[in-house]
């Protein structure tokens, strides 16, 4: 299991860290909790009731999606990446699962855990909430872009196929 050192040397490392201090990542550190699990077992499943905050530490996680009888992989995040945040932010049911592909340790965050900083810090607050909305825009972008590259090959312009 991780000690509070190392939850926040993998918060600063993360999308979520990217603007908090030493001293901000061992406030928010304090607040995580730490799941780690074996390849093939699942973190949590499409469609759950779940508002937890998940931050990738060690591994790799399949982004898997329901596609008629059979589930893809959408995407593979890498250490450092985050995974709910809508449903972080609103509580609105999970669009996907998230598997390990392989052992992983991943950081979580429960938003009422987060709340509680608003009293006491802030800044930490704001800092994380600005990193959540550059998180998703920066998913919605790389969707946006997936979407443009799928239509382009369909329609066989816009580059060689």
């Amino acid at each position: 299991m991780m000690n509070e050192h190392e939850k926040a040397q993998a918060l600063a490392n993360s999308a979520l860290g990217v603007e908090l201090t030493p001293e901000e990542c061992q406030v928010l550190a304090a607040r995580l909790g730490v799941i780690q699990l074996q390849a093939g077992e699942t973190l949590v499943e499409e469609n759950a009731d779940r508002r937890t905050l998940f931050v990738l530490a060690q591994g790799r996680l399949c982004v898997c999606k329901r596609v008629g009888e059979r589930e893809e992989t959408v995407y593979q995040m890498r250490p450092g990446e985050c995974a709910g945040t809508r449903a972080f932010v609103d509580g609105s049911p999970r669009r996907a699962a998230l598997r390990a592909e392989e052992p992983v340790t991943v950081l979580t965050l429960e938003p009422e855990d987060f709340e509680e900083l608003v009293e006491t810090h802030p800044r930490v607050v704001f800092k994380v909430m600005r990193a959540i909305f550059r998180i998703t825009h920066s998913n919605l972008m790389r969707m946006n872009l997936e979407s443009a590259e799928m239509r382009n090959y369909l329609l066989k312009s816009g580059g060689r196929y």
